[in-house]
């Protein structure tokens, strides 16, 4: 450990960082550097990769939304191996297998750099799968390979930087939390007003809808499969309005301060006690799964004739972006549309089943990991020299009390959670139902930061008084 320790300090001088400011900015000025941060991150969605031929199929479309990439761009893989290397180091740092105290701030730095290492290493990792894959074509140069993963490095590297730029004091939240929200509403906006041409008329529902009137077949908007219809945008409507009604359910727990005298106030269990992070690893888990299956299928069964392979995963040779056409991958994606739910009812309720599970294995994984489980709860209430009414002012009694609601909570919120995202994409929902699901989260997460921020700038007595009561 020592030695780790030692290496990640030796490597990290030579790694940019970004300081943080001397003196504390206005929301304002705050509010100014997120909004460069995001225009930059925009804008290397738009910058091609120098070296990748253009006119590729998008072998990748179904990771889009969770890591905010786009195809043949600087953005290729996205917040993806920023945010696998911090997953990563998370569990392993849950896991007591790396031991650090982030109440000191150079423990914080050294995890920092290490994201930072490994995340390097994670970028060259999956660069180097995805030429092996083709995504990038299969006529590459040793010249354009060495190209593409010093571009994919680089941009790594700042989007790393812009992360840091919105959380040390520049801007507000999170730059990872901003990108992803900023790629499904994106989304969301194509869906409904883009003006791009297709077979049919225009992409964007709003337009074809339009269209449609002026030329008298307004029905012709209502439904229009896999392209965006007035179904998918009242569908889509719907589930956001439901999500935000989950978001605010919760069960509230009454609780005193032993060191402000007079002030009381509840410890919030939210429903979605593990908010959204469940579905973004069993999504990130399914895409992986899929990009090596694809990976696997191109290079080793290219006629699909091999009995193992198409066990496991069968592609219509023809078109392999557009997905899984049988074997055992099938079964756990998503069909997408309503009119293929009803074409195989059977993979639809297969893969809401592996959603589900997942989605509460991964919640049951992540209390015990994150800091959530009633133990650590109950330790930082006492830390924080809360109390409970009614109850002694001990870990034990604190931990009894918790261990009544976050158990079963954490379950029913991975069974919501894992029902929205499968059911949400079943539909052929706007951005996805896992996407809806982040959007709203971070959002939600944004207003409120926003609206602490005013209180700060308003009125700083009451906004110190109710953050020590929270």
């Amino acid at each position: 450990m020592v030695g780790a320790r030692g290496f990640v300090q030796s490597v990290s001088r030579a790694l940019p960082e970004v300081k943080k400011p001397i003196r504390k900015l206005s929301l304002n000025e705050r509010l100014i550097w997120t909004i460069i941060a995001l225009v930059v991150f925009l804008a290397m969605a738009q910058v091609p990769l120098y070296g990748v031929p253009v006119g590729l199929q998008d072998q990748l479309a179904y990771t889009r939304v969770i890591f905010a990439s786009s195809q043949g761009t600087l953005m290729e893989l996205g917040i993806g191996p920023i945010v696998t290397a911090g997953l990563i180091l998370q569990l392993l740092k849950g896991a007591e297998i790396i031991k650090l105290d982030f109440k000191k701030p150079e423990d914080r730095a050294l995890f920092s750099s290490a994201t930072k290492l490994l995340t390097i290493g994670v970028i060259i990792m999956e660069a180097s799968a995805f030429i092996a894959g083709g995504v990038f074509g299969t006529q590459l140069t040793s010249t354009a390979v060495v190209l593409i993963l010093a571009q994919l490095i680089g941009a790594g590297l700042l989007v790393i930087l812009l992360d840091e730029l919105v959380q040390k004091g520049w801007g507000i939240g999170s730059g990872i939390s901003l990108f992803i929200m900023a790629g499904v509403a994106q989304q969301v906006m194509w869906s409904i007003f883009s003006v791009f041409p297709t077979g049919s008329g225009f992409l964007g529902v709003v337009p074809f809808t339009i269209s449609s009137i002026l030329a008298g077949v307004p029905g012709e908007a209502f439904y229009r499969g896999t392209l965006p219809s007035i179904s998918s945008l009242i569908i889509t409507i719907l589930v956001i309005l439901f999500i935000i009604y989950i978001e605010g359910v919760r069960v509230e727990i009454p609780i005193t301060s032993t060191q402000y005298r007079g002030f009381a106030g509840v410890y919030p269990i939210k429903l979605l006690y593990t908010s959204v992070v469940p579905v973004i690893l069993i999504s990130a888990l399914l895409a992986n799964i899929s990009f090596f299956s694809q990976m696997i299928s191109t290079r080793f069964n290219p006629l699909g004739q091999d009995f193992l392979v198409n066990l496991l995963v069968r592609y219509d040779l023809t078109n392999p972006a557009a997905g899984p056409i049988g074997g055992l991958l099938y079964y756990i994606t998503s069909p997408g549309t309503l009119e293929a739910t009803a074409l195989d009812p059977l993979r639809a309720v297969t893969y809401i089943l592996f959603i589900v599970a997942g989605s509460v294995m991964f919640a049951k994984v992540w209390v015990e990991i994150g800091g959530l489980a009633p133990h650590a709860a109950a330790k930082n209430l006492i830390d924080a020299k809360i109390q409970i009414p009614g109850f002694r002012r001990s870990e034990a009694s604190v931990e009894a009390l918790l261990k009544r609601y976050i158990p079963s909570i954490t379950i029913i919120s991975g069974i919501i959670i894992g029902l929205l995202a499968g059911g949400a994409d079943l539909l052929g929902t706007f951005g996805s139902g896992t996407g809806l699901l982040l959007m709203i989260d971070i959002l939600l997460n944004y207003y409120q930061m926003l609206m602490r921020e005013r209180l700060e700038t308003t009125m700083p007595r009451l906004a110190g008084v109710l953050g020590k009561k929270t």
